[in-house]
């Protein structure tokens, strides 16, 4: 099989926006069967993965209330995400910074009259997938961009701040962020020079510079980290921090939901290469040797450091080996991903020692130092790994239908930092904006007398353990 990557100016999950009128549709069922698999997956890393290494992390009396954030963002991700969100991040816009409605309410996948479905393109030419199943599946992602950010500032602010919160912050700062990195019309109109250079001029405006971004470190992990450090600054800490225990309550739990999440970002990694083939496979054991490559290096740096081995820092590394491969899993070699891995479990160790205290904020389960100080070393590093002269598998030429010859590490590395640069103003800005908002009508934290009881009982009602 050939391996196929997005066109010379272009890289990323690609969309599948409707197949083009001169493509002849092929359907390939094996590659939708994978597709439902990974988007299991996927939904298995939110609910009950990220949701249970979240809820071990916090104390006791705030367990329900991280739960049911978590559950309750995913939930309402999915029904924005079918009204408005894909057709913003996933069609052709009056820019390339946002879609247009075209899709909205998943209007014109299906054709009553025909009794037909729309397919979504995917990284080889005349080879399809249901419509259906990459919304479902691009889904996912914004659900659990949205709901990481919450492990910033968990254990003090309001339900309802955090609803409003999440509505703003994925309207206006995942959806364009999406579309910038992600969007572009799909192989199949890539003929020749002419028609590449139309598909990468109505292509999102970090595709068309030439982003490489396999499974979403920009667009997931970049996106909320930042988002999540500003909560933090805008909400301020906890009562007690730095002078009472805040230590997590269940380390068992922790450890469940991390393995989980392990488990479920194959889907999330692997799958983003839409197809069931090579590059799928690349994904699927980068991923598997970066994150562990990553918890043996942050256990042996905290060994070092601290004089032993925890199983916090265990789970912490593996989830930043995760992080750091996500964008490069595609792209790079086994051992590009052996060195990012080990790369990353060191320096999200100081991610969420040194630099959060130079920081100065309250993120209370690390969110910064894991997905965001991992984001940007494997945004950065897919620069430089993907290159063919250090096993990596370059850009694919869809004109000429073979891998391209040409690749400049310095100059992929400065496109990948324009791509982290301008997902961190943005997010600092729309997430800036939306806290003030969602401060001004509703206020952002509980009062002190409930952030002392707990949210569990104040907020929902409910305990999570019973003596």
């Amino acid at each position: 099989m050939k391996r196929i990557l997005p066109s010379l100016l272009a890289a990323g999950l690609g969309l599948g926006a409707a197949l083009p009128a001169w493509a002849a549709p092929a359907v390939n069922k094996g590659d939708t069967a994978w597709m439902f698999v990974a988007t299991l997956l996927v939904i298995m890393m939110s609910i009950p993965g990220l949701a249970l290494f979240y809820g071990g992390l916090v104390r006791a009396k705030n367990m329900l209330s991280i739960l049911m954030q978590v559950f309750t963002i995913f939930s309402l991700i999915i029904v924005l995400w079918c009204v408005y969100g894909y057709s913003l991040a996933f069609t052709q816009g009056g820019t390339p910074f946002i879609g247009g409605f075209d899709r909205a309410l998943l209007n014109g996948i299906y054709d009553a009259a025909a009794g037909s479905f729309s397919m979504a393109a995917t990284f080889s030419k005349e080879t399809m997938i249901p419509e259906f199943i990459f919304v479902a599946f691009q889904g996912t992602f914004a659900a659990i961009t949205c709901a990481l950010i919450v492990g910033a500032f968990a254990e003090r602010v309001r339900f309802s701040a955090v609803m409003l919160f999440t509505v703003l912050f994925f309207t206006f700062g995942y959806l364009p962020i999406a579309h910038m990195v992600w969007f572009w019309a799909g192989p199949d109109a890539i003929t020749d020079a002419t028609t590449l250079a139309s598909v990468t001029d109505a292509a999102g405006y970090l595709w068309q510079k030439g982003a490489l971004d396999f499974a979403g470190g920009t667009v997931v992990h970049i996106n909320a980290a930042v988002a999540g450090l500003v909560g933090a600054y805008v909400i301020g800490k906890r009562i007690g921090y730095g002078r009472e225990s805040m230590a997590p309550h269940s380390l068992t739990m922790t450890m469940i939901g991390a393995s989980l999440l392990w488990v479920g970002w194959f889907g999330f990694n692997a799958g983003s290469a839409l197809e069931a083939g090579d590059i799928a496979a690349l994904a699927f054991i980068n991923t598997l040797l970066a994150t562990a490559c990553a918890t043996v290096s942050w256990v042996i740096g905290e060994w070092f450091v601290k004089k032993r081995p925890s199983m916090l820092g265990a789970a912490s590394g593996a989830v930043s080996g995760l992080v750091a491969i996500t964008p490069a899993c595609g792209f790079v070699g086994p051992m590009g991903a052996l060195v990012i891995g080990l790369l990353a479990g060191i320096i999200c160790l100081w991610g969420v020692t040194g630099l959060k205290r130079l920081l100065g904020a309250d993120d209370s389960l690390d969110v910064f130092g894991v997905h965001g100080v991992g984001g940007i070393l494997g945004a950065l590093l897919t620069g430089v790994f993907a290159s063919p002269q250090l096993g990596g598998q370059g850009i694919w030429d869809y004109v000429a239908n073979k891998a391209s010859p040409d690749f400049s590490i310095a100059n992929q590395v400065w496109v990948q930092a324009q791509a982290v640069g301008i997902t961190i103003v943005w997010s600092a800005l729309v997430s800036f904006v939306a806290f003030k908002l969602v401060d001004v009508v509703i206020g952002l934290r509980v009062p002190e007398d409930q952030e002392r009881e707990g949210l569990d009982i104040t907020s929902h009602g409910e305990s999570a353990y019973h003596s």
